[in-house]
């Protein structure tokens, strides 16, 4: 199941992966249910709004990037054990509906697990891009690994 382990994690390392069609549909949909703010809801707002037309939520970008990761994590056989938190997150510019985002990773450190030797702590930064290559979004994140069977 999984063929891609901690001890295969290189600082510096580099992946760019995914591909997601934001729908206005979608953004629609995810801010009725969780971010009800008049420029994720109403067109017309949206176009009075500092983004100057619809866009989606920041979380949802986080979601959308989450489904990318994962994707991403599943074709490579990570061993992923799931994350103790993220240092940050920014919002650099609005995603729209019609864009297609991807993301750039970068492992950035990693250390053994002080309490658990059977897993690996790693710090990755990840930008969320555009289809015109513009950074949309920035996530600093943490993640436990498994590390390679004896």
């Amino acid at each position: 199941m999984f063929k891609t382990f901690y001890e295969d994690l290189v600082i510096g390392q580099k992946e760019t992966f995914g591909t997601y069609k934001v729908t206005r549909e979608e953004v629609l949909d995810f801010a009725e249910k969780y971010d009800p703010q008049p420029f994720h809801l109403d067109e017309e707002a949206a176009k009075e709004s500092v983004f100057g037309g619809l866009c989606a939520s920041g979380w949802h970008t986080c979601a959308m990037m989450m489904r990318m990761m994962v994707e991403h994590m599943k074709d490579r056989g990570l061993a992923s054990l799931g994350s103790p938190g993220m240092d940050g997150i920014e919002w650099k510019k609005p995603v729209f509906p019609g864009d297609i985002l991807s993301v750039e990773g970068e492992t950035t450190a990693k250390r053994e697990s002080a309490s658990r030797p059977t897993v690996g702590l790693v710090k990755s930064t990840y930008l969320v891009k555009n289809q015109k290559g513009e950074t949309v979004m920035v996530m600093r994140g943490n993640a436990m690994i498994g590390r390679r069977p004896a």
